[in-house]
Parts: C-alpha cells; structure tokens; sequence
C-alpha cells in the first residue's frame, strides 16, 4: 500500500471514529436512561421557578455589538497562535503582516471606542 493512499485511510478511520463515538455515546445513553416521562418533567424549567411571561424578549442591541466584537478578537486570537509558534521559522515578512493585521483590529477597536459602541447605556 502506497503512502498516499494510507493517508486517506488513516483520515477515513478519524472520520469514522469521530462520527461513530457520539452517535454511540448518544444510543448507550438513550438505552440506559430510565424512561418515566410525566407531566412535571415535560414542564418548563426556569431557575428553579415556574416559568412566566413570553418567550418573545428583545435584548438590547448593544449586546449584539459586545457579542460581534468578542467574536472578532477571539478570531483574532486563533490566528496569532500559529503565527507564534512558527515564528522563528518565517522571517521579518511574516512580522510585518502579522503587525499589519493587528493594526487593522486596532483601527476597529478605537473606531468602536470613540464611536461610544463599548459603553452600556
């Protein structure tokens, strides 16, 4: 067997084994779990408090912006770790663009600040 097809078998076999455990996971669970439904247990549960009003809330639209800019800079953050481990292999090139996107967040950032977007009013 050649190399380059022992690669796809070795990733056809992590395929299997990552759709394979939780779906057998998920039936043990499903076969070993006592099946006693009630009206009490269908009902819904809120903090230890019977749930009442409406489902429909509207939240604040800054928390949306909050959320978007958690998410950019947890992004951000997945990317400068490779580049750091792999920096001393890459040169002064990859310096440059890794300080280029860095700016490019930070020009976000302080228009978010000085458009007032980060404070909660």
């Amino acid at each position: 067997m050649n190399n380059y097809l022992y690669n796809y078998l070795f990733l056809g076999f992590f395929l299997a084994v990552a759709i394979v455990f939780p779906l057998l996971a998920l039936l043990l669970a499903r076969i070993v779990s006592p099946q006693k439904p009630s009206a009490l247990k269908n009902a819904t549960y809120e903090c230890g408090v019977e749930a009442s009003g409406d489902a429909w809330i509207q939240f604040h639209p800054q928390y949306y912006l909050y959320a978007l800019i958690f998410v950019v800079f947890d992004i951000e953050t997945i990317f400068i770790y490779p580049w750091a481990v792999a920096y001393k292999h890459m040169g002064l090139f990859a310096f440059v663009e890794m300080l280029l996107f860095i700016a490019i967040l930070a020009v976000g950032l302080i228009y978010a600040w000085r458009k007032g977007i980060l404070e909660w009013k």
